[in-house]
């Protein structure tokens, strides 16, 4: 913090700049009013900036987190929300301290492209409302709040606050095309509000602020109630932790030398959920946007995040009467051009081009985020995404039959050679061996006939689970039952304890039939003819049938 400070200062001033209207916006979009948006980037900024795992993270309120609030309120009210903000705190503690920050890495692609066009469209929606000037109607689903918004704009119109809307918007788009460093929405913000105050326009401000922060308090906290909450709070939680570190990977990927702890961070943010409640602040967590503004102005340590925190309060305590005249349309601007501005529409396009299986996945990540809620939508995303996956993975198992000549030795004749390749056939399998793949390879194995003896060489087997063992065991059951005789070469060390503790090959291996290596295998198959009167006896056969030393 103090290898470069007037850099670190002047970082934190830009993206307190960008953050305000953020900040408000958010605040009453999750339904608790501006005062719990600017608690929420004051409180939870300082504490996870201090004690996260990045050094460029800026924390706060996010509109992904205003998504998931706004049933919450509905269901539980303001006091609801601030426990189970702390609830959430809690869980993220617990992910922490049990090191669950590093599977965040494994969500795919697809579904966090998916996760972020779904939020943008429901954050977008949210804004109708306030727009257009209307009250929002009462209801948890964002498409029937804006339709119904769109409605009753159009029983009586007033242009006022949707024009106010778009010209911040347009502002802020044209302005981050043109000048990207500039923070267009701070001053499309403060031109709304001195032509509507200039014009004395009649249009919903934000109204009276408090002039500082609330002292701390426990006073919403119902312990009969934390039953109940239990639910929205794991939900929360999750929220947070994914959104927080895909925010902080995002800010290693715009650095070069600074590289995140996810489980620090994940314990910094649960500090954070903790605190912000105490002072009527909604749940935070690592804003992706505002981090982005921090790496790009020249951020080099966690002061320029404290800086940022600094600089709201100080905001809040000198020009809470200023920030109570910005009309609600000015900042439902800032938040649908933020909206729009979350969309890459180059990468989501790519993406959709890539494959058919990522294509779906995306888009039915998006769907789900605006149907049924952030969470929901991501374990929707992951289920689908991972059985696309596993289809894939069964796919590459093979099963296929290989000669014998390059495993027998050269010392037998051309007759013995013949003989063998006429009654024994040998298959390789290659690839996982496992649920998804089990019953094809049972299908392919059912079908060989006229034969005398199977060689199953297992060597690049490279997974075994219970089922892929038990269709093992159920095809060499259905080969013994037609009298074709299963000799198993090549089992892997860490492959034997599955296949024993299932019964696999317990009677092949009491029976001599589990060899090391394919020669062996070929060798004892070759005594079996021998014995069956399928194979004449040979100079290299004793009188008993088997091999010479």
């Amino acid at each position: 913090m103090r290898r470069h400070p007037r850099r670190d200062l002047l970082a934190g001033l830009t993206v307190a700049i960008v953050a305000l209207p953020l900040a408000l916006g958010f605040g009453i979009s999750s339904g608790l009013g501006a005062e719990a948006g600017l608690a929420t980037a004051v409180v939870a900024g300082a504490v996870a900036a201090f004690f996260g795992g990045s050094v460029l993270q800026v924390s706060g309120p996010t509109g992904a987190m205003t998504v998931v609030l706004v049933p919450i309120v509905h269901a539980h009210g303001a006091s609801g929300v601030l426990a189970v903000g702390m609830l959430a705190g809690l869980m993220l503690l617990g992910l922490a301290l049990a090191r669950a920050g590093k599977y965040m890495a494994l969500i795919p692609a697809p579904v966090v492209e998916g996760f972020t066009v779904g939020i943008a469209c429901v954050i977008g929606l949210q804004q109708i409302p306030a727009a257009l000037g209307v009250s929002p109607g009462d209801g948890e689903k964002v498409v029937m709040v804006a339709g119904q918004a769109a409605r009753d704009f159009l029983a009586e119109p007033d242009w006022r606050a949707p024009v106010i809307a778009a010209g911040v918007a347009m502002l802020m788009l044209a302005g981050a095309r043109w000048r990207p460093t500039v923070p267009f929405s701070l001053i499309a913000v403060a031109a709304a509000t001195g032509m509507a105050e200039l014009a004395d326009l009649d249009v919903a401000r934000i109204g009276a602020l408090p002039a500082g922060l609330p002292a701390p308090s426990l006073n919403f906290l119902d312990i009969g109630a934390l039953g109940s909450l239990v639910a929205p709070a794991v939900a929360v939680a999750a929220l947070a932790a994914l959104e927080s570190l895909l925010s902080a990977a995002v800010a290693d990927g715009m650095s070069v030398r600074h590289r995140h702890d996810p489980d620090r961070e994940l314990f910094g943010q649960g500090l954070a959920n903790l605190a912000a409640p105490l002072f009527g602040g909604v749940p935070a967590t690592g804003a992706i946007a505002r981090t982005a503004v921090n790496v790009r102005s020249g951020a080099s340590s966690r002061l320029a995040a404290l800086a940022h925190a600094a600089i709201l309060a100080a905001i809040v305590f000198a020009a809470a009467d200023l920030v109570a005249q910005i009309p609600l349309a000015a900042l439902a601007g800032v938040l649908l051009a933020t909206a729009i501005r979350m969309v890459e529409a180059g990468s989501v396009v790519a993406m959709m081009r890539s494959t058919r299986g990522d294509a779906v996945v995306l888009a039915l990540t998006a769907v789900a985020t605006l149907a049924l809620d952030l969470v929901q939508a991501v374990i929707l995303g992951l289920i689908v995404a991972g059985a696309l996956a596993l289809r894939a993975v069964a796919r590459d198992v093979r099963l296929d039959a290989m000669p014998l000549r390059p495993d027998l030795p050269d010392d037998h004749t051309e007759e013995e050679h013949a003989l063998l390749t006429e009654h024994i056939v040998a298959y390789r399998l290659d690839g996982p061996l496992f649920f998804a793949a089990a019953h094809r390879f049972l299908l392919q194995l059912s079908k060989v006939a006229d034969i005398s003896v199977v060689i199953l060489r297992m060597s690049r087997v490279t997974t075994i689970d219970a089922s892929g063992a038990l269709v093992l065991a159920d095809a060499i059951e259905r080969l013994q039952r037609r009298g074709i005789t299963v000799y198993v070469s090549g089992i892997r060390d860490g492959h034997h304890q599955p296949l024993h503790a299932l019964g696999v090959i317990a009677r092949l291996d009491a029976a001599g039939r589990i060899l090391n290596t394919t020669p062996e295998a070929i060798a004892a198959a070759r005594v079996h003819l021998h014995h069956a009167g399928l194979l004449p006896a040979s100079p290299r056969t004793t009188p008993t049938g088997t091999p010479r030393p």
